[in-house]
């Protein structure tokens, strides 16, 4: 895996179940609140249905002392501390509250109540600390009798909070077992459902592999309709590749063959005689060998051309050639200091195709620079430039077109090669690129080449 990249799996994996996490817990906050709220509510209602109760059951004696008609329904009411409760006050003239009836579930203990003035009918909620220490939840109401408005009363309920929280505890602990093991089902599906869902693609790289080492030739026909267009497209590419390169190889072979063995025969003869004609026998099957060695490297170069896949770095293929260099040229100073953007910069092609091209371009400034060489590399989205600039005399303009096209090579041939400026152009248009030649500001030749980039 290359740095910065992340796995499909891993991404897939990681929404879906960051997804089905934050999807669970939301619906179970979600379903907390809602039981939360429906038994609070229901709380509430119970106590304002004891008050209701409570104040149905009051009637007044003859000496307008409140009593209770009948006990209320609840039984808990007649259990000593059972975590729910009524009291029944005086309210006196002079603010002084005297209780006058209380629920045999307070035993001999009372409710301690907020000294709050409240209107006939109106009711208040309070947190208040029980007879046993707890936390209880109050509904008070005041009624004035009608025969007597002076003297009002105050009715209060009240019921232990643990009545309401211990269900919302033990509905808590339920529903997080059953939302943790509903997550974790969603989660092994989803695991199961992206491994199955990556299979093909994992078969496709094995392919490729394949493919790659030369152990087969196509991409299998049987694959996942939606992967089946794209490899229809890979193998459609793979043809049209193979028979390109076929026919590059049988043409140069058919070239080889025909030229190379009359040419032997020619060189064997001249090399018996040791005359003018001779001479010229020997140098015409010396050109002629060239010329073959051109073309083959051509049909070689096409043929890498239409491989998009080839890519090699720049920088090194170029510290090799100036290594070799310095020691061909060693008068000459040759310069080549790419930043770090730089060196990192690729050539979508053979590194045999570069290094011809680079090789040809360097020993040329090498011969007909004074003393220095410059060498710069850069590039934009779609090509890397590379421009090696001398301190030779450099080329006229009205010759440098001419030195381009091919057959004028004169001069700048190079040798050991067998490849001139004209190849250097010709090679670099079969990649899509092209060689330029201007002026350089060191005052001598500036060759410009400009090459697909990787």
């Amino acid at each position: 895996m290359k740095a910065g990249s992340t796995s499909l799996r891993f991404r897939l994996l990681a929404g879906t179940l960051v997804w089905v996490a934050a999807t669970v817990g939301v619906a179970g906050w979600m379903l907390q609140s809602m039981f939360e709220q429906q038994l609070s509510r229901q709380f509430d209602n119970e106590l304002s249905m004891h008050l209701a109760q409570l104040a149905g059951h009051l009637e007044t004696d003859a000496a307008g002392n409140p009593v209770l008609a009948r006990t209320l329904s609840d039984p808990r009411l007649e259990r000593p501390y059972s975590g729910l409760y009524w009291q029944v006050e005086r309210m006196a003239s002079d603010n002084g509250d005297t209780i006058v009836l209380r629920s045999r579930s307070l035993w001999d203990a009372k409710l301690q109540v907020p000294g709050d003035r409240l209107a006939d009918g109106e009711r208040h909620t309070h947190r208040v600390t029980g007879p046993d220490g707890e936390a209880l939840r109050m509904l008070e109401q005041v009624m004035q009798p009608a025969e007597n408005p002076d003297q009002g009363w105050r009715l209060i309920v009240a019921a232990d909070e643990r009545l309401l929280s211990e269900p919302i505890e033990r509905f808590r602990t339920l529903l997080i077992g059953a939302l943790a093991l509903l997550a974790g089902g969603l989660m092994l599906a989803a695991a199961f459902q992206v491994v199955a869902g990556l299979r093909p693609l994992k078969r496709l790289r094995d392919e490729l592999s394949l493919l790659r080492d030369g152990r087969r030739t196509t991409l299998s026909e049987d694959h996942p309709s939606e992967i089946q267009p794209l490899v229809d497209e890979l193998n459609a590419v793979l043809s049209r590749n193979a028979d390109f390169v076929a026919r590059a190889r049988h043409q140069a072979g058919n070239l080889a063959h025909a030229v190379k063995t009359p040419l032997t025969v020619m060189a064997n003869a001249a090399a018996e005689a040791d005359d003018p004609f001779a001479e010229l026998v020997r140098n015409q099957v010396v050109a002629a060998r060239q010329q073959i060695d051109r073309h083959l490297a051509l049909a070689r170069v096409a043929a890498a051309a239409q491989d998009k896949g080839l890519r090699c770095q720049v920088a090194p293929v170029m510290d090799g050639l100036i290594r070799v260099m310095q020691r061909v040229h060693p008068e000459r100073r040759f310069t080549f200091t790419p930043d770090e953007t730089a060196r990192e910069l690729l050539f979508r092609g053979e590194a045999q195709d570069l290094q011809e091209m680079l090789g040809n371009l360097l020993d040329n400034a090498g011969k007909w620079a004074r003393s220095e060489i410059r060498i710069a590399i850069s590039a934009d989205a779609e090509q890397l430039h590379l421009a090696i600039d001398d301190d030779g005399p450099g080329i006229p303009d009205d010759q440098r077109a001419a030195l381009l096209q091919r057959g004028q090579r004169g001069d700048e041939k190079v040798a050991g090669s067998g490849l001139g400026l004209a190849i250097v152009s010709e090679l670099a248009g079969l990649y899509d690129g092209e060689l330029v030649l201007g002026q350089s500001p060191l005052g001598g030749l500036c060759a410009r080449l400009s090459l697909p980039r990787g």
